[in-house]
């Protein structure tokens, strides 16, 4: 039988020996080694081998097992399951930043034989006690993106540039947008030019529509709305 070496890495004595016991009811699973403080974790990191580690994240009231994570990660191929009592998505998000393979409550005990074994054959998705809070964090920090991108593009394109957009997204040709601007058919197609290498789009009308959708025009021309001709 495939032995699966695991290294538990946690500061409540207590719990360490009862996971101990209940994890010593696996024939597959064998512990080579404890650590009760994060100067342990580092010396059994360095001396011993093992496939899977349990790393509970807080020790001595702090997130020593976050940075332990790392260093597991950055010395050897073993999968890191982290176990806790905590739910703090800041600390879920981190924790996998860090290389962490899945991150589990302490209270679903009984699942961990279960998510060693898929961790060591590389079988481990997302438990979903924290999936929600991890799509969640994904969200919040897509909409920092877009709101960084739109910033940026805010303070690139000209105020000149952003009136000939919103023409060319209700319907404009160039030919009317240099008539309404009272400048010539030329300097319009520059300002397009330059628009299009600010914003990446193929065509102006691309562009227009990128603008209206990352909220460049306001609410006034959130509809997108075509002028009448």
């Amino acid at each position: 039988m495939e032995m699966i070496k695991v290294l538990i890495v946690e500061d409540d004595r207590d719990w360490l020996r009862g996971l101990g016991v209940y994890l010593g009811r696996e024939a597959d699973i064998e512990i080579v080694g404890t650590a009760n403080t994060a100067e342990e974790a580092m010396q059994a990191i360095r001396t011993l081998r093992f496939d899977v580690v349990l790393m509970d994240i807080m020790l001595a009231s702090q997130a020593e097992g976050i940075w332990l994570t790392s260093k597991v990660c950055e010395s050897c191929r073993a999968k890191v399951l982290m176990l806790t009592s905590m739910e703090q998505k800041e600390l879920i998000f981190e924790a996998f930043q860090a290389g962490a393979t899945d991150y589990l409550l302490k209270s679903a005990y009984e699942e961990i034989p279960a998510a060693i074994r898929a961790a060591y054959h590389s079988r481990s998705g997302i438990h979903s006690s924290v999936a929600d809070q991890m799509r969640e964090e994904f969200r919040r920090l897509k909409q920092l993106e877009r709101e960084y991108r739109v910033l940026e593009l805010k303070q690139r394109i000209t105020p000149t540039e952003l009136q000939i957009l919103r023409l060319i997204d209700k319907g404009h040709t160039q030919t009317d947008i240099a008539r309404q601007l009272v400048v010539s058919l030329r300097t319009v197609k520059v300002h397009v030019g330059n628009i299009l290498r600010k914003l990446g789009g193929r065509s102006s009308k691309e562009a227009a529509r990128q603008a209206r959708d990352m909220g460049l025009f306001g609410t006034d021309d959130a509809s997108g709305g075509k002028a009448k001709k």
